[in-house]
């Protein structure tokens, strides 16, 4: 496919349709988002280059305090390796830190000339429903995501490279991956991003997508 270029819009806008893929991971108290905690969230935005190649940009990552009420499953809680009420994680109300990440969202949105952001994460819908019941927890008006798309890197990792456990997509796709820092937001989102981006570029370089 042979895409011509609208000089008015930036490439990364036209390569998918006018959404900014952001990759999000949440580190959560539990796998119910209405009524367990997120207790860290990333974002790994990215960038394009004059060639039509995406790449990690800037990783922002938040510590959060459960909110009121929230269910803390010990088994979670074991499986993160995270002590919600560490003083030295300098945690903020969730309120605060899903406000400030979204506002930061949607400025890049507004800068690469797309009209929303699209969340991309590893089992999508997981951290998609978390953001999104935090959203209407906090009373959020101006939510840059797209209420129900999302790009998925265990379905595209599952055709790329036939595997669907991040760990291990990106062992296959030759990225490093540490399995002792995994479960953090940050490490993971950008472990995420790493792998979208290749399998993106990969799917160009083959002739998947062509820039005139």
């Amino acid at each position: 496919m042979v895409v011509e270029l609208d000089n008015s819009k930036s490439m990364i806008a036209q390569r998918f349709r006018g959404f900014l893929p952001v990759v999000i991971d949440v580190e959560t108290g539990g796998f119910n988002n209405q009524t367990d905690a997120i207790l860290e969230v990333a974002a790994t935005l990215l960038r394009m280059d004059d060639a039509g190649q995406l790449e990690p940009d800037e990783t922002l990552s938040y510590h959060i305090e459960p909110f009121e009420g929230a269910n803390l499953d010990p088994s979670a809680l074991e499986f993160t390796g995270i002590d919600p009420y560490d003083p030295a994680r300098g945690a903020q109300k969730e309120i605060t830190a899903i406000g400030e990440l979204l506002k930061k969202i949607r400025q890049q949105v507004k800068a690469y000339d797309c009209t929303r952001a699209v969340l991309v994460g590893h089992n999508a819908h997981f951290d998609l429903g978390f953001m999104m019941a935090a959203v209407n927890r906090c009373g959020i008006k101006r939510n840059p995501f797209h209420p129900f798309s999302v790009m998925d890197t265990a379905t595209l990792s599952g055709l790329a490279y036939g595997h669907t456990v991040l760990a291990r997509a990106c062992q296959i796709a030759e990225i490093e991956f540490d399995n002792s820092a995994a479960h953090s937001a940050a490490y993971d989102a950008n472990k995420t991003a790493e792998l979208f981006c290749q399998i993106v570029n990969r799917w160009q370089d083959l002739g998947g997508w062509r820039w005139l």
